[in-house]
């Protein structure tokens, strides 16, 4: 019987410390019996060709692949051989392929990984009403471009940057027919009205960071609220929303979901969501 060969693969980005990416494939590699490893490689965003380095360097070792984390995503765009319709689209990376010649293909799992959060829940239907994204920066792109593919027919985004957002409606409206609206960030609460589906894909919330400042009022309670943001888990925007009786996601289903695709690209193997593995991401929360 032939030998399963050792494969690794790892989490790159700056920092990485604090990323919870290696229990959640650790634990795979593990329940499924696999030959493998799966670690933290922090590489530096300004030092000098530090991320061309990094991936020759994975190629050199053997790498399957990796996962890249901010600041990452975008400047990976350079340095891959081949590259998914869903990551040229969505202008970044989340998962490089090495081949067995060496060449490098990069993916993007983060809208996946978001919509499949949303189905765990029971939110199937994308266009039972309009949605509406606060943010316009990669998570956002990524988040509708897969809500958009998923069938929601009307989105309202809304940044801090109001000629941000503006522009990222246009380009969405005239690259994919989305019917993408910018608003202006001073009317993001209006636009919460008969909104099926709220999501913050902005920082705000986060850890460190101020909490997301928006009025719930004209929000139906029949609404899903949203956040891309894990850590914490619960968000003062969520809080809120659950105060108000809402259903809501946080992004670690988000996180989990995006790395079942990477896994089966390096490992061979589709990995099922288990709430063992639930159980171990949340208690690193305590």
């Amino acid at each position: 019987m032939a030998s399963i060969p050792y494969k690794v693969a790892g989490i790159m980005g700056w920092p990485v410390g604090q990323s919870r990416s290696p229990l959640i494939h650790n634990y795979w590699i593990e329940k499924y019996g696999l030959d493998g490893d799966y670690i933290r490689l922090p590489v530096q965003p300004d030092a000098p060709n530090g991320l061309r380095d990094a991936i020759a360097g994975m190629r050199a070792m053997g790498f399957a692949g990796c996962n890249l984390t901010m600041p990452h995503k975008t400047a990976a765009l350079e340095f891959v051989d081949h590259l998914d319709p869903m990551a040229k689209r969505m202008g970044a990376v989340n998962t490089l392929v090495l081949g067995a010649d060496g060449s490098v293909s990069g993916f993007n799992n983060d809208g996946f990984g978001y919509v499949e959060s949303l189905r765990e829940v029971g939110y199937t239907d994308f266009a039972k009403g309009p949605i509406t994204v606060l943010g316009a920066g990669g998570a956002a792109r990524a988040v509708m471009l897969a809500l958009a593919d998923a069938g929601a027919t009307e989105i309202r985004l809304a940044n801090r940057t109001d000629a941000n957002a503006l522009a990222t409606a246009q380009k969405f409206a005239d690259e994919f027919g989305v019917p993408v609206r910018a608003v202006p960030w001073q009317h993001r609460a209006a636009a919460l009205d008969g909104c099926a589906l709220l999501i913050n894909s902005t920082n705000q919330g986060m850890y460190g960071q101020p909490a997301l400042d928006i009025a719930l009022d004209a929000l139906p309670r029949t609404a899903l609220v949203s956040d891309v943001i894990y850590v914490p888990l619960e968000t003062p925007l969520l809080a809120a929303a659950k105060a108000r009786g809402h259903q809501t996601v946080n992004g670690l289903g988000m996180l989990l979901n995006q790395a079942r695709p990477a896994f089966h690209a390096w490992f061979g193997v589709m990995p099922e969501m288990t709430d063992e593995l639930r159980v171990k991401i949340l208690a690193t929360f305590n």
